[in-house]
């Protein structure tokens, strides 16, 4: 089984570009040691701590709805939800790695663990 880098997520309300469309489904990737260091040498971190947050997701979030490079422009103008569910997205796949829920089919018995941010496939059958 492949080691998962890059995770799927929904946002709840979804950001509104410039044009009025909605972009909801994204991708966000491990963060590496540097994602995590750099953004301290910001001015706008040492400033204030709490940009922290915008800059780390902008440099791990790789893909929203249509847009293909996200900047602290679009984190900034996320709505609230949205930050605070993908700031503890950020925090279960870098502390946590993807949560798993072990299930059995009941028409079939047979059992499987579903991964809780990966889409729903089973863990280990190829899916």
């Amino acid at each position: 089984m492949a080691f998962q880098t890059e995770y799927p997520f929904t946002l709840p309300k979804g950001f509104v570009d410039s044009e009025g469309n909605l972009h909801r489904t994204g991708v966000m990737r491990l963060a590496t040691a540097k994602d995590e260091i750099v953004p301290l040498q910001d001015y706008r971190v040492q400033s204030n701590r709490a940009y922290l947050v915008i800059i780390l997701l902008s440099r791990v979030i790789t893909k929203l709805g249509d847009i293909k490079y996200i900047d602290t422009d679009i984190i900034e103008n996320l709505f609230s939800t949205d930050l605070a569910y993908l700031q503890e997205f950020y925090r279960r796949i870098n502390e946590e790695g993807a949560p798993k829920v072990h299930a059995k089919c009941p028409s079939c018995q047979t059992e499987f663990d579903v991964d809780l941010l990966g889409g729903g496939g089973a863990a280990g059958q190829g899916g």
